[in-house]
């Protein structure tokens, strides 16, 4: 096996962003907007948020009006979101990583993600087809079954949650069977290192990948296993929550997406995921960018008193005054009562110049401290909850 899917992973970083700049602009035009000169131009471009999609789904269904094409699937999702589907080769673009997960010709795949109405099974049957190799719709549950499917099929690799092969696992043992299973593609969840390392103790090589419904395949680890790569057909962007503001180079923020595929053009589509961009090439020498996966939720929204308060309205405190870099909302409590703290990156001096601002944005009163320009940590966190539910 190739050690590279394509030549498209080791392109140098002029060859790959004149690339993606084409895709981009045709990608706009299906959407009906002017062409950018520059990558970075996207930052001048809204995002779209999925509760945005959503509602526009409700209006004009089944996918609000975006410019679909070739469609061969309709999947549900929850909220309820619809995504399209394709069969043109690798639509969803998993086959770059079920490739560096050393999953090729002459493999059989037992494929443990759903099938029933989200798109996941299919996500990674398509990628499956596209390295050439079998697939076991095994989808989930029914575990002595899949445990017997596994043995008599004879399957070389899973596809699933991280979790769930261990259950396979432990059942093939109960039952006595001999699995010959040694590499593992997952997604879908956290891959803690005690159950990476479990697989290892197996002979099971374990990779994952980080993917959504919407958006196939985003990024995704190599056998170096120092971050993950992002995948070739998208452009990633990481933001200040609550904003389409890019942060700055290795701080946390949410991960905005645009898709380079032409049959669903997705521009600046935010995934609602924290994560940060490393530093540097991988070792395996695949060329793109790298981020570190996945580091939480961008969707801080937290009740304060009983209201409400969202990243977007932290990032609307920063915009009314020129002098603010940041800002911080820190729900606490006092006995049994909430209090909020709004912390100001700042050079200013007169915590009393904000607190106007602060209720007539967040619609709630708080207490206000000042921090000098670099003292609010670069975690992606704008709001910050310290209440004990315990």
């Amino acid at each position: 096996m190739s050690t590279y899917f394509d030549s498209l992973e080791t392109r140098s970083r002029d060859e790959r962003e004149a690339a993606q700049l084409q895709a981009l602009n045709a990608q706009l035009a299906k959407n009906g907007m002017d062409a950018a000169d520059s990558l970075a131009a996207l930052a001048g471009l809204p995002v779209l948020r999925k509760a945005e999609l959503s509602a526009r789904q409700a209006e004009n269904p089944p996918f609000g009006g975006l410019p679909v094409s070739n469609l061969a699937h309709v999947f549900q999702s929850p909220g309820p979101i619809y995504e399209p589907g394709g069969v043109s080769h690798d639509w969803w673009r998993m086959g770059r990583f079920l490739h560096a997960c050393g999953i090729g010709q002459g493999d059989i795949v037992q494929n443990c993600f759903g099938y029933h109405l989200t798109p996941a099974g299919m996500i990674f049957e398509s990628g499956a087809r596209a390295v050439g190799a079998a697939v076991l719709p095994a989808g989930t549950g029914q575990t002595e079954l899949q445990a017997r499917a596994a043995r008599d099929v004879g399957v070389t690799a899973y596809a699933g949650t991280p979790d769930y092969l261990k259950v396979i696992l432990e059942k093939a043992d109960e039952m006595g069977f001999e699995l010959k299973i040694t590499r593992a593609a997952v997604g879908g969840g956290a891959l803690f290192p005690s159950l990476r390392q479990y697989y290892a103790d197996r002979g099971i090589a374990c990779l994952q990948c980080y993917a959504t419904a919407d958006l196939g395949n985003i990024a995704y680890e190599s056998p170096a296993q120092e971050g993950m790569i992002l995948d070739e057909g998208v452009i990633v962007e990481i933001v200040t929550p609550g904003t389409g503001d890019p942060v700055a180079p290795g701080e946390v923020g949410e991960v905005v997406v645009t898709t380079l595929n032409p049959d669903y053009p997705l521009i600046r589509f935010a995934t609602g995921d924290l994560s940060a961009v490393l530093p540097g090439e991988s070792p395996c020498g695949r060329t793109n960018t790298r981020i570190k996966g996945w580091m939480g939720r961008a969707d801080q929204t937290t009740k304060i008193k009983g209201m409400f308060v969202r990243p977007e309205q932290v990032a609307q405190l920063v915009a009314k005054h020129a002098e603010i870099a940041r800002a911080r909302v820190i729900a606490d409590r006092d006995g049994e009562m909430d209090v909020m703290t709004v912390r100001i990156e700042t050079e200013a001096s007169d915590p009393a110049a904000y607190e106007a601002t602060i209720v007539d944005v967040l619609k709630l009163k708080g207490r206000v401290e000042l921090v000098p320009i670099g003292g609010l940590p670069r975690d992606g966190l704008v709001i910050e909850d310290m209440r004990s539910y315990d």
